[in-house]
């Protein structure tokens, strides 16, 4: 951690800064993760490491590089410093596969032959005439041959080149079959290496690419390392003060106020069975050096891909939600899955909120309010789009009209969604309209409460303001008329008539003939 003095003083958020060097010198806001480091060291040799992006796995790279090249002066007042006095300098080959398109079959091999010749100058061998992954083993044992120094293997976003060829199997194959030889070296040349360590967004077990590594050990939901990105709550209050009661003061709240809704839009995030909590780094010091609540991490770029898969694939949004599986569902299929759960597990949509020891599964969900909302109002078009291109789902308008007591005025803006919708692009009309209502209602509880529940002997919806209560009932191809009735006939009304709230009962059908709500009635 920082040293306390600073915590109530004005600091340097490292928005954007990957390298421990720069962060250490530069006098930027560092949060201590070196502990980790020694425990890796200490406990084991080869590593996988998979967190979403934006999430600090390039400078936990940058800080295990640091510390294999001996650079104790770096480590002052950290936690590694008292644990080692073991700071002698050893070969190191970082690989960083992030800064690159990958739009070729040369893209790869220039990233890899720019890095080989780099290491090869510093070693003092040359053999261009070879494969790549000729030159590593052999760059590896002429290193440790050299120096006396067995070497470390840092790959930093070692599938970059394969999540960046998703649309492109027959280039992602080729850039599989590369970099599975490549990456083999760690096997092959296991005498001469003293430490390896690859991080990534995803597995791709599915795709042999770790089926020659099965010496690396996945850390990704080890309860040891659930915390060794991101920043916990401890971390939170011990580094932060400053910027927390800034943030207070510009938002007119207190202390506990500014917490809270730092907790609510970015905490949440779970890495293991121990569900230790951990901020998303980026959102959160963004946040904090703006003094402002946004969506920062789902800004810097969600692939439109996951909008089409999630689509495509004829998905119940509700699904997303409490969602209970298997450790091997979400450890080992890659973002070239059908299976959507898993990629937005391994893409940060969705963390883990519960675990049954007994049957080994994980119970998965949004992690919190800034991911939630902003990838939902991102799929929305998927759902709402007219054929000129345009969608009839303005949030404030619905949350206007709720809130103005106008369910008229609602109930045409919201057949509106379902007018204008190609038909030919629906393939399951009954699921199109349930995810349409479930999109509209949840982004509609960001601003009101709105609990959403399907068909099992409640009400499908109810809304609260300060002023109306609103009881939806929901029906497919029967009446309007049928669906007020069940409202009347089961007295859903009844929780509230104590209430002095004004309460309206509104029943809607849809046709699957029409494709479109055919009906309403409000009383």
């Amino acid at each position: 951690m920082t040293n306390p003095d600073r915590s109530k003083e004005p600091m340097k958020y490292p928005i954007g800064v990957q390298s421990f060097v720069e962060m250490r010198t530069g006098n930027w806001l560092y949060v201590d993760k070196t502990m980790y480091v020694h425990d890796l060291i200490s406990d084991g040799k080869y590593y996988f490491l998979s967190r979403p992006r934006r999430f600090g796995k390039s400078l936990l790279i940058s800080t295990i590089e640091a510390y294999f090249l001996g650079k104790r002066e770096l480590f002052k007042g950290l936690a590694i410093d008292s644990l080692t006095d073991d700071w002698e300098s050893r070969p190191v080959f970082h690989l960083d596969l992030n800064a690159k398109d990958y739009v070729d079959r040369s893209s790869l091999m220039q990233i890899l032959n720019a890095h080989l010749e780099v290491w090869e100058t510093q070693i003092g061998t040359h053999k261009s005439d070879r494969t790549p992954e000729e030159r590593f083993v052999w760059l590896i044992r002429k290193a440790h041959e050299k120096t006396g120094q067995k070497v470390v293997i840092l790959v930093d976003e070692y599938d970059k080149p394969l999540l960046a060829t998703s649309d492109d199997k027959t280039l992602q194959d080729s850039y599989r079959k590369t970099l599975k030889g490549f990456y083999g070296a760690l096997k092959s040349c296991d005498a001469d290496i003293q430490f390896a360590m690859l991080t990534g967004v995803t597995k791709f077990s599915k795709v042999s690419i770790f089926s020659d590594l099965n010496n690396l050990e996945d850390i990704t939901l080890d309860d040891r390392y659930s915390t060794i990105c991101g920043i916990t709550p401890e971390e939170l209050a011990t580094n932060f003060k400053y910027g927390i009661e800034t943030l207070a003061k510009k938002l007119h709240t207190d202390l506990p106020g500014a917490l809270d809704m730092l907790r609510e839009n970015y905490d949440g995030y779970h890495f293991s069975a121990a569900l230790n909590d951990v901020y998303n780094p980026y959102s959160l010091l963004s946040a904090l050096k703006k003094s402002e609540i946004g969506s920062f991490w789902f800004d810097t770029g969600t692939p439109s891909f996951l909008a089409d898969k999630i689509y495509d694939n004829a998905t119940d949004l509700t699904e997303f939600e409490r969602e209970e599986v298997t450790s091997d569902r979400i450890r080992s299929i890659g973002l070239i899955s059908d299976d959507t759960v898993p990629v937005l597990f391994q893409s940060g949509y969705l963390t883990i909120k519960g675990y049954d020891s007994e049957f080994r599964e994980y119970v998965l969900d949004y992690p919190n309010r800034e991911v939630k909302e902003a990838f939902l109002k991102f799929i929305l078009p998927k759902y709402t789009e007219s054929q000129t291109g345009k969608t009839a789902f303005d949030l404030k308008r619905f949350v206007a009209d709720i809130r103005n007591g106008e369910p008229e005025a609602f109930m045409r803006r919201f057949s509106a969604l379902f007018a204008g919708y190609p038909y030919e692009m629906i393939s399951d009309c009954e699921l199109h309209y349930h995810n349409v209502i479930y999109l509209t209602l949840t982004l509609m509880g960001f601003y009101v409460r709105a609990e959403y529940h399907t068909s099992d002997g409640r009400c499908d919806a109810v809304v609260q303001t300060d002023r109306f209560i609103y009881i939806f009932e929901f029906k497919y191809d029967k009446s309007a008329r049928e669906a007020i009735g069940q409202i009347n006939r089961k007295n859903y009304a009844a929780p509230f008539a104590a209430d002095r709230r004004k309460i309206f009962k509104i029943g809607v059908n849809f046709s699957s003939e029409t494709r479109s709500i055919d009906g309403f009635i409000i009383e």
